[in-house]
């Protein structure tokens, strides 16, 4: 499975849609960039006059990269006709520096591990200083179907 394979099969699209490229992907984990918009429509009150991208959107950009990609991937690994889903069950994430419009962020994630269909990373963003923004664990389950 491709890289745009894997992108094709994200289940979002603008403007929730927080995955540019996805430049490497292994069955031990995932990295990929995105670049927040100016025009984001979250920026216009979060905050008023000095905009920065909330913490949850810095996670949603994480879950998408490091536990999304990575989750379609292994699961296409072992089920190659079956679509995946994968569903966000936990986050524990540390932020040490705002990410302002127009930022570009990379995302690795480190497979934790895989097992009864849950996924477990270790998630780091990081600027294009190479300054790490935030960190955490994240975790999901990988199914063919939407639960209920």
């Amino acid at each position: 499975m491709t890289t745009q394979d894997i992108l094709g099969k994200l289940p979002y699209s603008k403007p929730f849609l927080f995955v540019d490229e996805l430049l490497h992907i292994d069955e031990n984990g995932s990295t990929g960039t995105y670049t927040y918009s100016k025009d984001l429509d979250f920026y216009k009150g979060h905050f008023k006059d000095a905009p920065v991208t909330p913490g949850v959107i810095l996670t949603e950009t994480m879950a998408q990269i490091g536990l999304v990609c990575l989750g379609i991937y292994l699961y296409g690994q072992q089920n190659t006709e079956m679509k995946a889903h994968v569903m966000l069950t936990s986050t524990a994430m540390d932020f040490m520096k705002p990410v302002f419009p127009g930022e570009k962020v990379t995302v690795t994630a480190e497979k934790v591990y895989f097992r009864f269909k849950k996924l477990n990373c270790n998630v780091v963003m990081k600027n294009e200083a190479g300054e790490i923004v935030s960190k955490g664990n994240i975790s999901g389950m990988v199914t063919a179907k939407m639960q209920d």
